[in-house]
This record gives structure tokens, C-alpha cells and sequence, in this order.
């Protein structure tokens, strides 16, 4: 049996998984190096290559093996070689060239135009007739490769790229290569345990095609219909035919095992049917489920399996943020809904690793083409415990004043009622004292206090000595270091002072409510970016959102939006004017798993979008500054005088059965009365202050607003359900 020298070209960091291949395939002298494995063996070891390597992307026979000098060297051993026992003169070839190292040739094309005028000639000067190029599916291919000092001619068995398995009908933005997306699979070591696998962004379903490629025991190449040696002069056709029907029968016995669940997720509609599709073609549409879906509702099927999903990569500067919040994302869903699961994910940045806040057993180095990657393998463990304050017991006298009792006494109720309702972000004082002029905030582990300005009858050092007083007492209390603390000066806020920015910091936190993650900024805004006092209002919106059209009018962080997100809507649309607090919205979305297919955040001026638009919602939640002036398009708004107009333009866009949530903590506004005779209004103001607000009922109005409707005489309104 004759045997030859043949080469495995592959992606680096695979030569491991190939050369293992090449071992079973028979190959004898395997040896890998920089993206390529080369071995002894028989033409029936490369045609294995060709038929079942998943992971390899060329199989090259080698011809020849010279020193370099020049291109003239290339010309010249040309000359020398049998092409009569390769090709004849009727046959269709072409030549590609890869240069690597210091190659002395410099030109690939010119090499391979070199290598193309040997052979060509060689065959006229022994027939008088010459061969033809074919750029596209040749009969046959020569490959040139060039090193610092050596070049290798030889025949590319596979034609074109392995990864071509002949599936893939149509693809979205960034496909994974099928041999990569082989290989992934691969390391994570599912086939060794071949439980559920799930990919919660899946794509166009790569690596679950593999996946069941390679539970089924199914021949990778086996779909082709094209490779490189169909058109040699060396072609053993019985040979290949009968590694077919052994591939044929050996899929077909894969078929009939008892197969795992295979599933997949993804948001984007055009991916999932381009999956769907693929997955047809490759004949597994009886053995792969693929649904559309957010990775905010993932869930688990099942006790234990694998998670292995080619993430978003956010390769650009301005998405790498946002990037990093779906990791947390997908670290907090796996590991509330899938303890004990294995897990993979394939990234793009290295320094997004601990975004992911898992354990990762295994890290393998990668490229998707030219990025370089990383595929992290690890064990899902279970969350962790939500922060639970425990007040200290009182000491000595030095911690027996009329702030730290009061505080004692508000955190015994509020601590108790909040561990009750699940609440992790709420308000523990509010100015109760009034010597005592602050009010206290719990973000999780956090501590928010504001210190509004005293009146100017009290004298400055004396306010400034009550509040040490009290900061000592929260410290000492909640026994919190400073680090955990963050204060901020509030007087009375014109306009949206209270939006703009009092630091440069960026430091962002996360906190929870109900199913909800947030990102919350201390530091920066004399606002962090969740009112508390509008709790309510947000899980309201959750419980009302199942299938309907939301639209959040300024929309600030995005903090209802992603309430109603969460709570099933069908679609939401984010509404305001700064690009900063329509950012924060897009971190807070991409933070609890939502992506911007569903959830559209756009730019605009409210009245000006409302005017322009053309949209239905079902539920419209509306929350506008008290006043509001733009320098640059020199917009002003009141929201007293404007809030009428604001109403109507946003109720001609509500559907007939829908829902207008109206909210405002201007503490003088009055709705006006034209509105009471246009449409349905029920003020739920008292309904919507929370317990830990309720000592201040004004902080906020709130109502509901419906258009009329041919109603039974007698019918109630319904309850606001708050």
C-alpha cells in the first residue's frame, strides 16, 4: 500500500483535536505544530480526513518538498515533476499560494502564477497541449506553501474549506465556523456526557448541529458534494465509495439512538429561522428544538446538562460595556436556574472573564478567524444569598441619642417588612426628627443618604455637628464602613437639577427588585438611578405587560422598562432626550438578559416623538421632569402647563383598551379639568406611595387614564390593583 505525506491545516489552537483524529484515521507520525498536523499514511487516511475530520479546515497531499530560493526555484521544480500521473490536458486546475515566516518570496500570487507556468509547461512539452484554469470548484487543486526556507507543493484533497459541510443555507452577522463551532463542543466535554445541551443564543445553530453531528455519529463531509481529488488522476473511487456507504450505515444506527434534548434560544427572529432552516438541510430537524426567545426567560429543563453558547462579542469600544452586562446577566440566570449544570461560553475579550461572576474550571485559547477568543468551561453553583443587614445591639451612651433610637426603631419595621415582601432597595428614615434634616436609603448593601439643606434660622456648625451625629449612628447601627456610605448635599432642585451630574466617577453597582436587576450610580448623580418611592408603579407595570406594547415616555435608566420587559411584554419602546440615561437603559436591559430586538430605546424629545410617531402601545407609562429646558433646540418644558398636551398626544397613541400610567413629583400640580371630561381618570396617588414612603403620602401623584368606552350602566371601575 502506498503511502504518502499528508497535512491537516486547521485553526490555531485546534492541532490538538486534529491530530487525535488523524491517529484514529490511521495516520502514523502525527505531528502538530502551528496550525497544521502532518503524517504518514495512506491515501485512505486522507479520504477519512476529508469524510469525518470535524475540526481540520484543508487535507493536503504532498508532491513535492524543496528549498527556496526565489520563484524561479518554484518554476523550475515544477518542470520536474509527473503532472501526467496528476491531471491531463483537458483537466481544469488552479493554484493558491500561502507565504509564512520570512518567506524569501514576497508575492503570493506571482508564486502561484509560477507554479501554474511549470505545470503547464511541463504538460506541453510532453502532449503540445496545455491545461486550463478554473478559479471556482476546479477539478484540481495545487497548493503551494512557502516558509523561510522550505516550500511544499501539494494536491488539496479537500477543494475547498472543511467547514463547508454543506448545511448552511443561509447565516446572520458573525457566523461561527462550523469546525470551530466542532471544536467548542468538543472541549467543553459534552460528548463524554451527552445529558441536555442547551444554547441560549444559538444563532444560526451551529454548535447544536455539531453537537448532534457527533452524537449521531454522523460524517461531517458527508453532505458535500464537492471535494478536490474527484477530478485526480490518482482518484481510488472504490475506495471512497466504500468509506461512504461505512459513514452511511454508520449514521443511519446513530439515528436510532435514544437521543438527548438539543435546544436553542435566540432573540433575533431572522436568526432563528435561518437555524431552523439549516438544521432542516442537515436532516436533524426530528433531534434540535429551536425557539425564539430572550435569555431573560431562560429556564431550566432539567436537573443537570450543558449551557455552551457563543456569546455577543463587543468588539467595539462602545459595546464593550453593555457586553459585559449580559455576561452578569448570564451568570446570575445560570446560576439562580441551573445549579450543578455544566457550562461553556465562547468570548472575544479576555478581560470580560469575571464579568461572568462563575468559576471556570477550564480556559482554552481560540480564534474566530483573525480575533482572538477564549472558551471558558466550568460548574454552575448555586447564587448566592441576597445581603441581609443585621443592625448591631446598642453599646454605651455614646450610642443612646434621639437619631440612633429613631433609626433603630425605623430599621426593626422596615427590615421586617422588606424581608417579608422580598424588597432589597428601601427607605429607612425620611426627616422623621426634625433636628434631624436627612433621609436614608438601603441599595442592597449600600447605604444612600441625603442631607437636605437646613433652614436658615439654624446655625451651620450646629447642623453640621447633628449631622456627624447621625452619620456616626448609621455607621455604628448598621455597622457599615464608610466605604458602603455615600452622602450628597440636596437643596431645592430646579428643573432636572436633580439629573445632571455632580461627579465623574462612572462607578456603577448592582442592585435588585423582584425579578429585576439595576445598575445604580452613587457617586455621580445626585439621583442613583432607581426612585425608590415608585416601586409600586414598576411592579404594577410588571404584572400589567404580558403581551402588550409598552411605551416608557421619559424613560430616565429604563427602570420601568425592564419591569415591564420582565413581566412579558410583547415589545417595549424607551423614549428620551439624553443619550447618558438612554445608555444606562441599555446596560440596565442588557443586564437582566433583554436585547434591543424588543426593546427599542430611542433619542428624542417626548412631545416631538409623540407627534411623530405613528406607533400603537397598549400600556404607556409617562413620568416627566417638573421642568425641563434644552439649550440647543431651546425647548422648554412645564410640566403644569404642558402636561395636557403631553396626555393627548400620548393618548392618540394608545390603543382603545389600553392603559396610560401618568405620574408626577411636582407637589403643586394640578391636572388639569379638560382632561376629566376627555377620557377615563382615577387617581391612585395613595395606592401608589410604598409602606417605606408612607410617611411622606405627597412625594409623588399618580394616575390612570383610559379612553371612554360604551360602558353598562352600574359597572365598577376596576381597582387599580396596586
Amino acid at each position: 500500500m502506498k503511502e504518502y505525506t499528508l497535512i491537516a491545516g486547521c485553526a490555531s489552537g485546534l492541532e490538538g483535536l486534529v491530530g487525535e483524529e488523524v491517529a484514529l484515521f490511521g495516520g502514523l507520525e502525527v505531528s502538530p505544530s502551528s496550525g497544521v498536523v502532518t503524517w504518514r499514511g495512506s491515501l485512505e487516511t486522507g479520504y477519512r480526513c476529508c469524510l469525518w475530520s470535524r475540526f481540520a479546515s484543508r487535507v493536503y497531499l504532498q508532491l513535492a518538498q524543496f528549498p527556496i530560493v526565489d520563484e524561479e526555484t518554484v518554476y523550475q521544480r515544477c518542470l520536474e515533476i509527473d503532472w501526467q500521473d496528476h491531471l491531463t490536458e483537458e483537466t481544469r486546475f488552479a493554484v493558491s499560494c500561502t507565504l509564512a515566516g520570512k518567506s524569501p518570496i514576497t508575492h503570493s500570487r506571482y508564486a502561484a502564477l509560477k507554479v501554474k507556468d511549470g505545470l503547464v509547461d511541463s504538460i506541453r512539452n510532453r502532449t503540445g497541449k496545455r491545461p486550463s484554469v478554473q478559479t471556482t470548484r476546479p477539478e484540481v487543486q495545487i497548493h503551494l506553501h512557502v516558509d523561510e526556507t522550505t516550500a511544499s507543493l501539494s494536491l488539496d484533497l479537500s477543494g475547498e474549506s472543511l467547514h463547508r459541510r454543506g448545511y448552511r443555507g443561509s447565516a446572520v452577522k458573525a457566523p461561527l465556523k462550523e469546525t470551530l463551532g466542532a471544536a467548542i463542543v468538543a472541549l467543553s466535554g459534552w460528548p463524554a456526557d451527552p445529558g441536555p445541551l442547551i444554547d441560549p443564543m444559538c444563532g444560526t445553530g451551529t454548535l447544536l448541529i455539531e453537537a448532534a453531528l457527533m452524537f449521531g455519529d454522523s460524517a461531517p463531509g458527508l453532505s458535500r458534494s464537492y471535494f478536490g481529488f474527484l477530478g485526480w488522476l490518482g482518484h481510488d473511487a472504490e475506495l471512497w465509495d466504500s468509506l461512504v456507504a461505512e459513514a452511511l450505515e454508520r449514521e443511519d444506527k446513530g439515528l436510532d439512538k435514544n437521543w438527548p434534548l438539543l435546544l436553542g434560544y435566540d432573540a433575533d427572529p431572522v436568526a432563528v429561522s435561518a437555524a431552523r432552516k439549516n438544521i432542516e438541510k442537515a436532516g436533524l430537524e426530528e433531534h434540535i428544538q429551536i425557539k425564539q426567545a430572550e435569555l431573560a426567560t431562560l429556564r431550566s429543563p432539567a436537573k443537570a446538562g450543558m449551557l455552551l453558547s457563543n456569546l455577543p462579542y463587543g468588539e467595539r469600544l462602545s459595546e464593550t460595556e453593555q457586553v459585559s452586562r449580559l455576561y452578569r446577566a448570564f451568570g446570575r440566570i445560570v446560576k439562580q436556574r441551573f445549579p450543578g449544570w455544566k457550562t461553556g461560553v465562547f468570548i472575544s475579550n479576555p478581560n470580560l472573564t469575571d464579568s461572568f461572576t462563575l468559576g471556570w474550571e477550564n480556559k482554552y485559547k481560540l480564534f474566530n478567524g483573525s480575533i482572538p477568543c477564549r472558551l471558558l468551561i466550568g460548574t454552575v453553583s448555586g447564587q448566592e444569598s441576597d445581603f441581609v443587614w443585621s443592625p448591631v445591639e446598642p453599646g454605651g451612651e455614646e450610642d443612646d441619642n434621639e437619631f440612633a433610637n429613631r433609626l433603630r426603631k425605623n430599621l426593626k419595621k422596615f427590615l421586617k417588612w422588606a424581608a417579608r415582601e422580598n424588597i432589597t432597595c428601601f427607605r429607612v428614615y425620611d426627616r422623621d426628627l426634625p433636628d434631624y434634616n436627612l433621609s436614608i436609603d438601603l441599595f442592597g448593601k449600600w447605604v444612600h443618604i441625603h442631607e437636605y439643606a437646613p433652614p436658615k434660622t439654624i446655625d451651620p456648625q450646629l447642623a453640621a455637628s447633628r449631622m456627624t451625629t447621625a452619620l456616626k449612628s448609621v455607621r455604628d447601627i448598621l455597622g457599615v464602613r464608610s466605604n458602603r456610605i455615600f452622602v450628597k448635599s440636596r437643596e431645592r432642585q430646579k428643573g432636572r437639577q436633580q439629573y445632571q451630574k455632580k461627579g465623574e466617577s462612572g462607578k456603577m453597582v448592582e442592585v435588585r427588585e423582584g425579578e429585576c436587576s439595576f445598575l445604580v450610580n452613587f457617586t455621580d448623580y445626585l439621583d442613583p438611578g432607581l426612585f425608590l418611592d415608585h416601586r409600586p408603579i414598576r411592579q404594577k407595570i410588571y404584572r400589567e405587560a404580558k403581551g402588550k406594547r409598552f411605551l416608557n415616555l421619559y424613560g430616565y435608566t429604563g427602570t420601568a422598562t425592564v419591569h415591564a420587559a420582565m413581566g412579558g411584554a410583547a415589545s417595549t419602546t424607551t423614549v428620551d432626550l439624553s443619550a447618558t440615561y438612554l445608555h444606562w437603559a441599555q446596560m440596565n436591559l442588557a443586564l437582566n438578559g433583554l436585547t434591543e430586538l424588543k426593546n427599542k430605546v430611542e433619542k428624542a424629545d417626548c412631545l416631538q416623538w409623540l407627534e411623530e410617531s405613528t406607533g400603537t402601545y397598549d400600556l404607556i407609562f409617562i413620568d416627566p421632569p417638573t421642568f425641563s429646558n434644552t439649550k440647543k433646540d431651546k425647548r422648554i418644558f412645564d410640566v403644569q402647563k404642558d402636561h395636557a398636551r403631553l396626555i393627548e398626544r400620548a393618548m392618540a397613541h394608545l390603543d382603545k383598551d389600553g392603559l396610560l400610567i401618568f405620574s408626577t413629583n411636582f407637589r403643586r400640580f394640578i391636572l388639569e379639568e379638560r382632561l376629566l371630561s376627555l377620557y377615563e381618570i382615577k387617581d391612585i396617588s395613595q395606592d401608589s406611595v410604598p409602606f417605606d414612603f408612607s410617611r411622606n403620602e405627597k412625594i409623588h401623584r399618580c394616575w390612570e387614564i383610559r379612553k371612554k368606552v360604551q360602558t353598562a350602566q352600574g359597572k365598577k371601575w376596576p381597582e387599580a390593583g396596586l
